[in-house]
């Protein structure tokens, strides 16, 4: 290999960035559907990416796509399918931030956060009524939990209501940032019981009369995703519709323990898809006459880029790991998350700076990773909020106010 030529993947079938081959750690059939899914990125969703991301719209017509691909839902059994891995639905989430945050977390919020809520948390007449459909794309998913005014309080109380009446719930209330909600079909949307002042999960169908979604407009950041506000005006839901265990925060808590480790993956695919481009562009920019990869400065950056990849890409393997091994704990996945996307805002400046004023271009793509990533680092807690929890189970005291 001449000084100039770049380094071989480890295997044909890696990532150039997966500088350690974490990706050995998958079996054939989940290589199989990580190739497959990569092929689709590459040929559908890449090319049109920065479309939709200017347009600030959801690429729908991708659902039936998707379908077709048997990924939805992996990590769920249902319709004669095993579970697959965490650590498959981790890179999964990975290969699609790699291509597009946006699509990836339109698929994320229906595959994990509405799936998974009536998978752990509704009952087996619930989880046959609605998951085979939801795998088929045929019902699109939504997760309401997020609200105007609350934010990292949310385990303290939620201003969203429901009040039993009769057999029914009566929904009163408003949530915000919701993905998807502006064309789903279903929405899990969890609101304070009146007479217990608990936490009730609620499958709500966009044709619920007094229910209704506005897409958030002027939205910089994950511009593909079509959040939205809802609003509860004495929504009357069936009590079928009432997840059947959920019943506390802390049975929400269940669903975003495994979603919170989900974004560090996508936090991953962020840098990886920053990096990629940022390497490929000092390989072919000249300046003075040559490369600018030839540079001192550049290549410590691209090191430092290729260092924050390689050590996010190991955290997030074993906390899949961890859970594929049946060990849950908050502390891992928080600090998974606030880990990953911490070192995700240093790998999208330092790949924005290698282009330097072509990386303000979305020509380069470069700037969508850049602005996208804020949002990655603001959902599923904030940095200062996850570290609390770290402290917590490290030292045992609880620093929350």
């Amino acid at each position: 290999m001449s000084s100039h030529e770049p380094m071989e993947p480890l295997s044909p079938s890696y990532l150039a960035s997966d500088l350690f081959g974490y990706q050995a750690a998958l079996t054939d059939e989940e290589n199989e559907i990580i190739l497959r899914v990569r092929r689709f990125l590459a040929e559908e969703v890449a090319p049109r990416a920065n479309e939709f991301w200017e347009k600030g719209e959801s690429p729908r017509h991708l659902l039936p796509r998707l379908a077709e691909l048997d990924i939805v839902g992996l990590g769920y059994e249902f319709d004669g399918r095993k579970p697959h891995r965490k650590v498959l639905t981790g890179w999964l989430g990975l290969e699609f931030a790699r291509v597009d945050p946006s699509t990836g977390t339109m698929f994320g919020v229906h595959s994990g956060l509405a799936m998974s809520s009536i998978s752990i948390l509704g009952s087996a007449e619930q989880r046959d009524r609605w998951l085979p459909a939801m795998r088929r794309m045929e019902l699109v998913g939504a997760f309401g939990l997020s609200e105007p005014d609350g934010g990292s309080d949310v385990a303290g109380g939620l201003s969203t209501t429901a009040r039993r009446d009769g057999d029914d719930w009566i929904l009163n209330g408003s949530k915000r940032w919701i993905g998807n909600a502006t064309f789903a079909d279903l929405v899990i949307v969890y609101a304070k019981d009146e007479e217990d002042g608990e936490v009730k999960g609620f499958v709500v169908e966009k044709d619920f009369e007094g229910f209704r979604a506005e897409k958030i407009e002027h939205k910089y950041s994950l511009r593909a995703v079509e959040n939205a506000d809802l609003y509860f005006e004495d929504c009357r839901v069936p009590g079928a519709n009432k997840l059947e265990n959920a019943n506390s925060f802390a049975d929400t808590g269940k669903v975003l323990r495994l979603t919170r480790g989900g974004v560090a993956w996508s936090a991953v695919g962020v840098m990886i898809g920053a990096y990629e481009k940022a390497v490929a562009y000092a390989q072919e920019r000249e300046q003075f006459g040559k490369p600018i990869a030839s540079f001192q400065l550049i290549s410590d950056l691209i090191a430092r880029m290729a260092g924050n990849v390689t050590a996010c890409l190991g955290l997030a393997m074993q906390v899949s790991q961890l859970q594929d091994q049946g060990i849950y704990r908050d502390e891992h996945a928080a600090l998974c998350k606030t880990y990953c996307t911490t070192r995700l805002r240093e790998v999208v400046g330092w790949a924005r700076e290698i282009l330097g004023g072509n990386g303000i271009l979305l020509d380069y793509d470069v700037i969508r990773y850049f602005v996208d990533a804020e949002a990655l680092y603001s959902y599923e807690g904030t940095s200062q909020m996850n570290n609390l929890i770290v402290g917590r189970g490290v030292t045992g005291f609880s620093a929350f106010v």
